[in-house]
């Protein structure tokens, strides 16, 4: 009798042991089953997110081409009206176009209209070396305080671009300042390829950089303002004195979607004769820089290309393009 109960006993044991034992292969089996599954949905989502940014890549670049053709178009109009303003067509947004499971939709921007910071240096005409331009870095003390910026940051900006060692002034910053940043770095010492590289200056922080992006570029020595095009505030930092362009801003910008406003000779009507001495190698009406902003959205994947365009008498081409930030 007790043989009996102790092998009923051990037997109810194993099977609660083969019990045990099977739930966990179960648990381990549907573990293993829902971890293979989520890699192979990973996997495809991988892959459906990189060929959605590949062709995203390749719409952008057919319209940045687009956008190129309508610059080129607008080079032949301009034979006739010698003037890059917002009548042109360039000037009107492309509308979101639609796409298989997406849209495409841009802009063209006029970079010449901007302040250019590599116009804080100048070639020296007797030694061919570049050295900084007392007039252009006043131009750019002036607009940083007609939008509430500090002026100091312009002797800052200075000290990234040229080609001397020694800081400008008591608020210039040259490598002894960089090398104790973490890490460590130096400043370039040459004209910069994009506005977004003043972020790299000690300092001077995201919330200033939005504050001026929109009113400058960065593009070759010697490049003048469009006069036309170019921001309201960037017209008053032109010169010394009060304001005179942007405290109009809703007249001006309805005057703009006429014509070219201020030309040239609408410009110096206020000027005096040193004034437009000094300022005639900065004037044009006319326009050789744009930046073409592209967005491209295929299912959830967003792309998106900035481009920017030189234009000539001959074409229009890209020489520098960014991905995701201008």
């Amino acid at each position: 009798m007790n043989a009996r109960r102790s092998f009923t006993s051990g037997s109810k044991h194993q099977r609660g042991v083969a019990l045990i034992t099977a739930v966990l292969i179960v648990a381990l089996a549907t573990v293993l089953a829902i971890k293979v599954g989520f890699d192979g949905y990973l996997d495809q989502r991988r892959g459906a997110t990189a060929f959605a940014l590949d062709q995203g890549f390749e719409v952008a670049v057919g319209a940045e081409a687009w956008a190129a053709d309508i610059l080129a178009e607008d080079a032949k109009q301009n034979k006739k009206n010698a003037t890059d303003d917002f009548t042109d067509a360039w000037a009107t947004p492309i509308p979101p176009l639609p796409l298989d499971d997406g849209e495409v939709e841009g802009q063209l921007e006029d970079m010449t209209g901007r302040f250019n910071l590599n116009s804080l240096l100048k070639r020296n005409e007797q030694t061919g070396n570049l050295e900084k331009d007392p007039l252009a870095v006043r131009r750019l003390q002036r607009l940083m305080g007609l939008i509430d910026m500090e002026e100091k940051w312009a002797s800052a900006i200075v000290d990234w671009i040229d080609p001397d060692v020694e800081a400008d002034g008591a608020d210039g910053a040259e490598d002894s300042v960089y090398s104790s940043q973490t890490p460590a770095y130096r400043t370039p010492n040459m004209p910069i390829t994009r506005s977004s590289e003043l972020l790299a200056i000690a300092g001077f922080g995201l919330d200033r950089f939005r504050k001026l992006e929109p009113f400058v570029t960065a593009l070759p020595i010697g490049v003048p303002i469009n006069l036309c095009t170019a921001p309201l505030e960037v017209l008053d930092a032109l010169r010394e004195g009060k304001r005179e362009w942007s405290t109009a801003k809703q007249s001006n910008t309805e005057t703009r979607k006429q014509r070219c406003f201020p030309t040239i000779e609408d410009f110096n009507s206020s000027l005096s004769e040193q004034e437009k001495i000094e300022l005639k190698p900065v004037l044009a009406q006319t326009s050789s820089y744009f930046r073409a902003s592209i967005w491209v959205t295929i299912g959830t994947t967003q792309f998106t290309l900035y481009s920017l365009l030189k234009r000539d008498q001959t074409q229009v081409r890209p020489i520098l393009r960014s991905f995701g930030t201008p």
